[in-house]
């Protein structure tokens, strides 16, 4: 999941810059970085 493009109902297209297994995820949204905890119900993989 490293790097993987993503897009956040909220916060738009992002990127996957690290990995908390099964804990959460650190996405760089441009303008922003977030910390989105899982589960992930608002986060998809493009």
């Amino acid at each position: 999941m490293l790097q993987d493009r993503v897009s956040h109902d909220k916060y738009g297209l992002g990127l996957v810059i690290g990995v908390e297994e099964d804990v959460a995820v650190l996405v760089d949204f441009g303008a922003e970085t977030h910390r989105i905890i899982a589960p992930y119900n608002k986060l998809f993989r493009l």
